[in-house]
């Protein structure tokens, strides 16, 4: 490959969540491993791989210029959303005018909301459920109804619509949140599926917000489509939510934007997201996303994208043939997995909260997934080199699993 995605980063001491809130009081971390095992960071959503050249080699270009005063979004950060949306998804028709700036998606998302619904409004949501759903919507004052998604024959998640709609009608719900991909499943949505869930939106009258910041990290073979794409009706009932910041590691710069089309829509979200005299563009931020969105960020993508799909087959298929009642359906898109363990919890007397703590024990740092509203879930990072993806299967085989 062209780029690096088989160094193993030393990230502590460099502002990392993952691996500098380990074992630290008052973190989000368990604890830290036991004495001779290093952790492995599978927790917090963000990569263990270097971002492409061409965003450090843009903001230093930037830095070097010492005045750092007011400033504008440049035609290029404008013209560089709109190609990236082209060339990756088919978008047609998408101008500077439809793009907006968002200090993170779940802001943008709350911003919809309160332009969209009164507080204390009911807001559909799928379950299992992203926990920053969950926190930014209650922190506003959203009751959240959740519909969940259900395993078909084959093990794939998908959309309810049938409780989606008694939901809907049985709460009086104006707003929905999607997330697509879906998050913590890693379903990409198929056209038809959008499909029909727009047009049952439609029905019932429903604006939706689409946080579609994992939508670059597809599965080979995959195809993500913009739920705004499915129909004109979707195109101007939905705002979509977008950021570079999953795709290139960029979550600490700070920086997303949206999409929104219809024009009364656009207004009011503008003007509610100015209240607060906070959400603003920060022009290192900006130089990222110029340099990610650069002919070298789209074959890094892909890349990427090559990678993320072998780490996955790899650990599913050695979950299916080491951990006997642990269950996971191969994520089509995101780097996440989301394990079920309910059965081997049964079997050996333990509850995920315990098994959880013992993986961690080991070094193997990976994620509550009750918290997403799986009961007997955990919730595991596969965006690091597979030496250490086999590294950290192996000690749970060991130690945990069948120990």
């Amino acid at each position: 490959m062209k780029y690096d995605f088989t160094s193993i980063m030393d990230r502590r001491g460099k502002d990392a969540i993952a691996v500098d809130m380990v074992g630290q009081p008052g973190g989000f971390a368990p604890g830290a491993p036991l004495p001779g095992f290093d952790p492995i960071p599978m927790w917090v959503a963000d990569m263990n791989f270097p971002v492409v050249p061409t965003i450090p080699a843009a903001m230093i270009e930037r830095a070097q210029h010492p005045a750092y005063g007011y400033f504008m979004p440049t035609k290029e950060y404008f013209d560089s959303i709109i190609r990236w949306h082209e060339t990756r998804n088919g978008v047609q028709g998408l101008e500077a005018k439809h793009i907006g700036y968002e200090n993170g998606v779940l802001g943008g998302v709350v911003t919809a909301l309160n332009v969209l619904c009164s507080r204390g409004d009911k807001v559909l949501l799928h379950s299992p459920t992203y926990i920053g759903f969950t926190g930014s919507l209650t922190n506003n004052g959203y009751d959240i109804v959740h519909s969940q998604l259900v395993k078909d024959e084959e093990g794939v998640w998908r959309m309810d619509f049938e409780d989606m709609e008694k939901k809907i009608v049985e709460n009086k719900i104006h707003a929905a949140v999607m997330c697509s991909p879906h998050n913590p499943t890693g379903r990409v949505w198929e056209r038809w599926e959008l499909e029909k869930a727009m047009e049952l939106f439609k029905k019932h009258d429903v604006w939706v917000v689409s946080d579609e910041i994992w939508s670059d990290i597809i599965r080979v073979g995959c195809k993500h489509i913009p739920t705004q794409s499915v129909s004109e009706d979707a195109r101007m009932r939905t705002v979509g939510v977008y950021a570079p910041s999953k795709t290139f590691n960029l979550a600490g710069l700070v920086g997303s934007y949206h999409i929104i089309y219809n024009q009364w829509l656009k207004d009011r979200h503008d003007k509610e997201s100015s209240l607060g005299h906070y959400n603003s563009m920060n022009v290192m931020s900006m130089h990222a996303l110029i340099g990610a969105y650069k002919d070298e960020g789209y074959e890094w993508v892909d890349e990427l994208n090559q990678v993320i799909t072998g780490n996955v087959d790899w650990a599913v298929d050695y979950i299916n043939a080491h951990f006997d009642g642990v269950t996971v359906s191969k994520p089509q898109g995101t780097y996440m997995l989301f394990l079920d363990c309910g059965e081997w919890c049964k079997k050996h007397g333990m509850d995920v909260g315990e098994l959880l703590k013992k993986g961690w024990d080991y070094g193997v740092c990976w994620q509550d997934g009750r918290a997403f509203h799986g009961k007997t879930h955990i919730r595991m990072n596969l965006a690091l080199p597979l030496s250490r993806v086999q590294e950290a299967f192996e000690r749970l085989d060991k130690y945990v699993f069948n120990a």
